[in-house]
This record gives C-alpha cells, structure tokens and sequence, in this order.
C-alpha cells in the first residue's frame, strides 16, 4: 500500500486545517481608489492592526494583498503566543547595551500584554487561552541551561517560570523525549484564522477599504507622497505602511534584503481518542523545545487533535512531502501516536532577520515592521497597532525595536542560498549538543 494511502486520511486537505473552520475571506476584487491617506501592502496581523488605528483616525486607509486578506502566515501558523523576544538580556547587552536591552524585552512583554487586552476589549471569538508554555528540554545540557535560566530570572520582567524535571513530566506531557523542561506560565494560544477574521470584521467597520488579489508591485516616493502601483491601477497616498513580512517579494529591494523567508511547514492529526489525549497532553499548553531546528505543537482548540509544526528539510518543499518526515517526530515523541493518520498539511513562510529581531521604523518615507522571526502573533499585532498610531500622527513613542539598524549581510538579495548549510549545521548541533 502506498505510504500516502497510510498516512493521509480519505479527506486530506494540503491546506491549513484552521480554514476549515474560518474559510477564506470572500471579500469582491475591486480597483484602488485615485488617493487615500494611507495605503497599507499586507493585509496579515501586522497591515490590519494598522489600518485599525488609522481608519478610527478617520484616515482614508486601503490594504492591498496580492492573494486572499490574510493567506500568508496570519492564518497559516501555530497560534501560538509568547513575548516574542529571542536573544536574551546578556545577548542583547552585549549587542546595543543594557537600556535598549531593557526597552526590546519590554516590548517583548507588552506584546504578550497587548493582544490579550486587545481580544478581550474588542471581544473577538478566537479562542484566546492563557495556557502556558512547556519547553522542553531535549538533552540532559539542554536542561541544565534552562534550569541556570529560570533560577536567574529574567532582569526586566518577572516571568515566573519553573522547572518540571524528567521524573515528573508525565504532568506536562507523556513523552520520555524530553530530560524535562520549563514551564512559561502567562504564554497563549489562539485560533489564528479566527483571530485574523475578527481584525478584518474591526478594519472594515472601522471604515478601511479591504482590497484582495491586487498586487503592489511598484512604490514611487516623493515628499509629498508616495504612489502605488497595482495590478489594478495606481493610487496615491499620503503614508505607506509595508507588511509584508516572510511574503516580502521585489516590491521593496530595500526591505527584500534584510527579511529571510524560511518555510515553516505544520500538520494535524486525524482526531484522537479523548482518553489518548489526556493521557499525553494533560494540560492545554503550547510546547517549543530547546532544539535549534524547533519543534513546536499543542492540541486543537476542542482537545480533538495534534498540531504539529517544524523545519524539516534543508531546502522548502510542499506539504505532501513535508507530512511523512513532521508524522515521523510526532511519532518520536509520542509512539502512541504512530498509527494516527494526517488530515491536513500545510506551510508558511517566516520572516526571518539576521540579529533575530523583529524591526520597525522608516525608510525612503515607506513605514515598516517585520521580521518576527517565528514569533508574529503577538508582536506583528503589537507593532502593527503602534505603526498604525504612527502613521495617524498620533505621538507614538518610540519603542525598543527602533533602537538598531536593520542589518542585511553581503551578497543576499531575498533568495536564502544559505538556509541549506545552515540547516545541515543546526541538526549537527541539536545532534550532538554543540
């Protein structure tokens, strides 16, 4: 029997499974208005949050996408949300010095702050959860490190994390993978297709012109404004905000070479026996682990199956290929699991950047913010809505991620050619420890 006949099940869809539950937005095809006052290019986490601040200034606002409102990441990944800050204190110390270390963690938190307010004030139906995070620790190093990491504490903020040694995972997860982990208590979850359709109900209300399957494809500055020219006509606006994160194509040379589009490729299980749910995943959390090729997943929303998602190959591929290797580690982790077919598999692209930071700021009179590095739930909507402010004049005060230079290296121009050895060079690492 082929493998594809024991894998997938009779109804496999190679698309997200959250879009079965919020299908694609049917938003009509139209052409951009002559002018606006603000144009926003993307219309994910990072463009609406945006154009929820400007249209309630009473902004003329259009967004612009080159597919359906949201296809790209924003409805595509994990769900999953955390402070969204890689490096650590010492790191980033090091880097740019203690105050802009302090001001990046910090935004790092009110991310975390801000999309749970946000959900809350705006009741948007996304089942949003405070579940906490369990990172695990996949070599007996690996947990050392962790357990000298908690024991210190983060400088800025209190996080209030502990350790859950191997002897008493099963009260996390029923996996002998893990030589233990730590627990990130205020960490979240959300459905992110329907957290990204109660932003796109709140943008239209708001009064911003949503427009689908209109590529930008070129941006001509000048200090009175900038046009935009589109699959469908030219529009001039006053303020340009550009969202386009890992789907950041030749529109903007600029921006193009400083954002890394590594492909980040997600399953979900056929639903699985309650007591077989239980049993390996005793609480609602998100798991990460301490891998440099990270595995992350969690169970669906109602409990009914597992997510799971990572880097598994050395150069992008499509999620027919992409679903044996993810069903391969899920089955690493949980053996239990290793009958359990494949209902949905699915890919996006993240926006990576060279000091793993995400960046906001402007350049040539275009306004940005990207590069979240594998973390955009929450900052994408945090940067977003003070891009937004921003570009509605409304004396947003500078934030920690507009302290440095958004760096790019030589020779890289957006196509990747190093992701291959890079990824080669992690799994030697996670391997061995290194």
């Amino acid at each position: 029997m082929p493998v594809s006949d024991q894998l997938f099940t009779p109804d496999f869809r190679a698309e997200p499974f959250w879009w079965d539950r919020t299908p694609r937005p049917d938003i009509p095809r139209a052409d951009p208005p002559a002018r606006a006052d603000v144009v926003i290019v993307g219309s994910g986490y990072t463009g609406l949050h945006a154009a929820i601040q400007t249209a309630r200034a009473g902004l003329s606002t259009v967004v612009l996408d080159a597919r359906d409102a949201g296809w790209g990441c924003s409805s595509r990944n994990g769900g999953q949300i955390s402070t969204s800050i890689k490096p650590g204190f010492a790191e980033l110390s090091r880097r740019h010095g203690e105050d802009t270390a302090r001001a990046i963690l910090n935004d790092g938190q009110a991310s975390l702050a801000f999309i749970g307010d946000f959900v809350r004030a705006e009741r948007i139906e996304c089942d949003y959860r405070i579940v906490g995070r369990f990172h695990g620790a996949h070599l007996p190093r690996s947990y050392d490190k962790l357990a000298h990491d908690c024991a210190a504490g983060n400088p800025v903020f209190a996080t209030d994390a502990f350790m859950v040694p191997r002897d008493a995972m099963a009260r996390e997860l029923c996996t002998r993978a893990y030589h233990g982990g730590c627990v990130y208590p205020h960490h979240a979850s959300l459905d992110p297709a329907r957290y990204h359709a109660g932003l796109l109900d709140l943008a239209r209300a708001a009064g911003a012109i949503i427009i689908p399957h209109c590529a930008a494809t070129g941006l001509d500055p000048s200090p009175t404004g900038t046009t935009v020219t589109t699959s469908s006509g030219r529009i001039r606006a006053t303020r340009v905000i550009l969202a386009t994160n890992g789907y950041s194509g030749a529109l903007s040379p600029w921006h193009r070479r400083r954002v890394i589009p590594i492909g980040s490729y997600m399953i979900a299980t056929e639903p699985i026996a309650p007591e077989v749910m239980d049993r390996l995943f005793p609480t609602d959390r998100v798991v990460t682990d301490t891998r440099k090729l990270v595995y992350y997943y969690r169970p669906s929303p109602d409990r009914r199956r597992v997510l799971f998602g990572g880097r598994v190959s050395v150069k992008e591929t499509d999620p027919m290929k992409s679903a044996p290797r993810l069903h391969a580690e899920l089955a690493r982790l949980f053996p239990e699991l290793a009958q359990v077919r494949v209902s949905h598999s699915w890919m996006g692209f993240v926006g990576y950047t060279f000091d793993t930071l995400a960046h906001v700021g402007e350049t040539d009179g275009i306004l940005h913010a990207m590069g979240y590095c594998g973390s955009g739930v929450g900052m994408a909507s945090y940067l977003g809505m003070k891009l937004g402010r921003r570009a509605a004049g409304q004396g947003e005060a500078e934030c920690g991620h507009e302290r440095r230079p958004f760096p790019t290296r030589p020779l890289y121009s957006g196509n990747p050619w190093f992701l291959a050895p890079m990824v080669t060079a992690y799994r030697i690492r996670d391997r061995f420890g290194i």
